[in-house]
């Protein structure tokens, strides 16, 4: 039985800009990192929170447009407004406001330095994923 996300992966072109993204700015903790068998750095697991992870593959090159079916990261947030003031306070360029969607969830994006999408969303009580949960 599926209990929720395990993780999701990315390749990065520049580890250090990824980390500066997700862990500096977006506050993820630095939970490990896998070294291959001739050493070198091949994955940096970031925590999530309730026991899932970002994974971030160094790459060589610099990955290219999402041809796949990627379409975007989504992290919860519990208060909208405060994580916005937060993450502006470490120096991310936030623009303009959270908006309501059909689900009635507030809805914020943003772009990593690799040009990936991510979703910050605060849950609302009467949002059919709300409901969800409830079951």
């Amino acid at each position: 039985m599926i209990v929720g996300i395990g993780h999701t992966a990315y390749a990065v072109g520049d580890i250090d800009a990824a980390l500066d993204f997700y862990v500096a700015k977006l506050g993820l903790r630095e939970a490990f990192r896998l070294h291959s068998a001739q050493g070198e750095l091949w994955i940096v697991y970031l925590y999530a929170g309730h026991g899932t992870f970002v994974e971030l593959f160094p790459s060589k090159e610099a990955p290219g447009a999402n041809d796949g079916s990627y379409r975007h990261l989504c992290l919860e947030v519990d208060d909208m407004r405060a994580t916005l003031a937060e993450l502006a306070g470490r120096g991310l360029d936030i623009q303009g406001e959270a908006r309501q969607g059909s689900d009635k969830n507030l809805q914020y994006w943003l772009t990593d330095p690799d040009g990936n999408r991510i979703e910050l969303m605060e849950i609302h009580p009467e949002s059919p994923q709300a409901a969800a949960r409830a079951t």
